[in-house]
C-alpha cells in the first residue's frame, strides 16, 4: 500500500538525515506515554488514511503496523504536529501490550527523576 501524504502537511515535516521524524504516542483514556517510533510521510500517510498506527522499522527497513502480528494494536484518533514539525502525537486506543518487552508502556522501567511532593 502506497499512501500519499498531503503536501501542506509534508511542507511542514523537518525529517532528520534518513528522512525521519519521531512519533510519540499517548493512550487516550489515561494520558500515558506509551511508547516512541519512527515515521516518514509514506508512514504518516498510512497512519492518516487508516487510523492504524504505521512506523518506519530502521532496523528492518520496512513499514510495520502496530499489532498486525502481536495483535496489540493502535487505534488513532488524533494526529497533532509539534511547533518545529520535527515529532507528531499520536493520540490512541492501545489493545495489549505497547512495548515490546510486553509492557503497557516502554515509559514503565527506569525513573531517573521522580517527582517531588509539594512544599506547600
Amino acid at each position: 500500500m502506497s499512501a500519499l501524504l498531503d503536501p501542506a502537511i509534508a511542507e511542514r515535516l523537518e525529517r532528520n538525515d534518513d528522512g525521519l521524524f519521531a512519533a510519540v504516542v499517548q493512550e487516550r483514556s489515561t494520558g500515558a506515554v506509551l511508547m516512541m517510533a519512527w515515521m516518514d510521510d509514506e508512514a504518516l500517510a498510512r497512519t492518516l488514511a487508516t487510523r492504524k498506527a504505521t512506523y518506519y522499522s530502521r532496523s528492518r527497513q520496512q513499514y510495520w503496523v502496530k499489532g498486525e502480528t502481536s495483535g496489540h494494536t493502535q487505534y488513532v484518533h488524533e494526529v497533532r504536529l509539534d511547533c518545529d514539525g520535527d515529532t507528531v502525537l499520536l493520540v490512541v486506543d492501545q489493545v495489549g501490550a505497547a512495548c515490546h518487552t510486553g509492557t503497557h508502556t516502554c515509559f514503565d522501567t527506569d525513573v531517573l527523576l521522580a517527582a517531588q511532593p509539594s512544599a506547600e
